[in-house]
């Protein structure tokens, strides 16, 4: 008695190689655009904790807004007293263990800028070398840097 040998044919393999394949590039796009979505979110995030910790700082600090020194904010990082000066003996501080990162460019650096909200430009974030934040000293706003087509 003869037995017959069970198992795959190639066209049966092949066409499960294909299915797999479809497969693969129906869900590999789906994957890098969740990643493009939580660096966002982190983004917006970030940007939120750090813009609402300017205000508690300018609300405790009889409207001062936290001074921009050596591309980072020490006021925000460090103990201060009233006026704003950092002392390890002030009463107000530290708002943050350190300047988050932005998501994007995985940088803390804090570049200067004297642009606002409604006159920044994709060309004017990406100009800069900081590749962290932007800060605007006299407004106290403060923004993403090096990633065109974000902004809150």
């Amino acid at each position: 008695m003869l037995t017959k040998n069970r198992g795959f044919t190639l066209v049966e393999v092949l066409i499960v190689v294909v299915i797999m394949a479809i497969l693969a590039a129906v869900v590999v796009p789906q994957f890098s655009a969740s990643t493009d979505d939580a660096k966002s979110s982190t983004g917006e995030f970030n940007l939120s904790t750090v813009r609402s910790i300017i205000q508690t700082y300018r609300g405790q600090h009889s409207g001062l807004l936290p001074a921009f020194s050596a591309n980072t904010l020490p006021g925000l990082t460090a103990k201060t007293k009233a006026d704003g000066t950092v002392d390890v003996s002030g009463a107000y501080g530290p708002y943050l263990l350190e300047i988050p990162e932005n998501p994007f460019t995985g940088k803390t650096v804090i570049a200067a800028t004297t642009k606002t909200n409604a006159t920044i430009a994709a060309a004017d974030v990406t100009a800069s070398d900081a590749g962290g934040w932007l800060y605007n000293a006299t407004t106290g706003e403060i923004f993403l840097d090096s990633n065109p087509g974000f902004s809150f």
